[in-house]
């Protein structure tokens, strides 16, 4: 009965210290950003609102998930290696 339990727990360690190192970075975030809003609208990728709403956001991280807002708005949200960026 604890080889189960051993197995759980080692595995549920494993993914929190992967979470932890796959965690995206400040400079990740600001890339997607970026690039979702010049594949959203290319007129305003050529007008460099992205880069701006890049620059403009902050980040915040809580060791295994990251996020990004501006304005008072989360503008993308980071796990895993993944990030998803908010219209």
């Amino acid at each position: 009965m604890r080889k189960p339990r051993f197995l759980l727990a080692a595995g549920l360690t494993l993914l929190l210290a992967f979470s932890f190192l796959l965690n995206p970075s400040a400079e990740k975030h600001r890339t997607a950003i970026k690039e979702a809003t010049a594949e959203r609208s290319p007129i305003a990728g050529a007008l460099g609102i992205g880069a701006i709403t890049a620059f403009a956001s902050t980040y915040q991280s809580w060791g295994v998930l990251s996020y990004t807002t501006a304005n008072d708005r989360v503008r993308s949200v980071g796990a895993l290696g993944i990030i998803y960026v908010l219209q």
